[in-house]
């Protein structure tokens, strides 16, 4: 497994100059690294100096890069279904659909990008990945989907489960899988065919909360604007449980009120690759890994005191928004929402309180 490291920052921050010198730097720390750029224009290439394809290729000693392409990994993922597909359907209907044909739908990239990281991670071939998204916002929601699908799925499988229809369906739908599958599904036929995809959610879900796994850091400028989106970025993270290690200031640092914005992450000021070339930005870069582990992390529990913590910088009370539906708390802040499932000392419990206190949401249980 590797570590998955990417940059957030306000569009034209440098974000990307930023994951490049930090995978030169891990190659040159002896990782095998590999670089996902999302951007599919030629300025990635340009900065590189040389031309990106949609398969992994070494730039450098321990270094390999390449330019996300959509529309191929629909067509590779296209081939994974049809797989599937053949394995558990008698007569598959999907084989005269090829994947050549097909056409990217709004929104498809993402889930088409998230797929393509799990199975690099999945490879064993690299230590650390490293992704540049299309914009800061679009990653997040990439990175959020284990989570909201997972949640989706739970939910409306119990809806439907608990509803006349599903209720009136159910002593049918074993005969009816048996006939028309390939596969005998004993049991509870709706928890089978979930089984398998919860789990992978579930894994996804673990790993995108595991600072150990995937982590994010901050980019930004002086510019007002840029650390305010920073900012906000910062705590749009936390709502999906990704750990932010630092922040990097690019082409300059940040002084007198500006210097407290992130305050308790660790800062570095990076040198325009501009300016002064790669070599600069590459020395001044930390250990992502040794950050990541001190951050700050999104969601603490304390059973005994019937607490839940979240962190939660750059919102405060007015901003969030709380919702309770059975085992878990809802979340909303900004323009996001986080189903929260609460261990189950905690379950059947409702929420008697919610203070902010020193960036943290408290959330008490009576």
């Amino acid at each position: 497994m590797a570590l998955i490291l990417t940059y957030l920052g306000k569009g034209g921050s440098g974000s990307t100059t930023v994951a490049i010198a930090a995978a030169k730097q891990r190659a040159r720390a002896g990782q095998r690294v590999l670089l996902i750029i999302h951007d599919v224009t030629p300025a990635p290439a340009l900065l590189l100096g040389q031309g990106l394809g949609a398969e992994p290729a070494e730039l450098e000693t321990n270094l390999w890069a390449m330019q996300f392409q959509a529309a191929t990994q629909l067509e590779n993922s296209w081939d994974e279904v049809k797989t599937l597909e053949a394995q558990y359907l008698r007569t598959p209907f999907l084989k005269a659909v090829y994947g050549q044909e097909l056409g990217v739908m709004p929104g498809m990239d993402s889930a088409l990008a998230l797929n393509a990281l799990r199975q690099y991670d999945a490879s064993d071939r690299y230590d650390v990945i490293i992704y540049d998204g299309r914009d800061a916002t679009a990653t997040l929601r990439m990175l959020g989907m284990p989570e909201i699908l997972d949640w989706y799925l739970r939910r409306f499988r119990g809806v439907f489960q608990q509803s006349d229809v599903g209720r009136v369906l159910s002593p049918f739908l074993q005969p009816m899988a048996a006939a028309v599958l390939a596969v005998d599904w004993s049991g509870d036929v709706l928890d089978q065919p979930t089984g398998q995809v919860r789990s992978q959610l579930e894994a996804g879900r673990q790993a995108v909360t595991d600072p150990s796994r995937v982590a994010a850091f901050l980019v930004t400028t002086p510019d007002p604007g840029a650390i305010a989106t920073a900012r906000y970025l910062w705590g749009s993270a936390q709502q999906i449980g990704l750990t932010v290690g630092g922040v990097l200031v690019n082409g300059g640092s940040l002084e007198g009120d500006r210097a407290t914005a992130f305050a308790p992450l660790p800062q570095v000021a990076l040198p325009s690759v501009v300016e002064q070339g790669w070599e600069g930005a590459i020395a001044a870069l930390p250990d992502p890994a040794q950050w990541a582990a001190a951050a700050p992390r999104p969601v603490s529990v304390d059973v005994a005191a019937k607490t839940v913590r979240l962190f939660l910088p750059s919102f405060d009370k007015s901003q969030v928004k709380l919702t309770q539906y059975g085992p878990e708390v809802t979340i909303e802040a900004g323009d996001q929402r986080r189903n929260l499932l609460l261990p189950a000392a905690l379950q059947g419990k409702a929420v008697a309180g919610a203070k902010f206190q020193e960036q943290h949401l408290v959330i008490s249980f009576s």
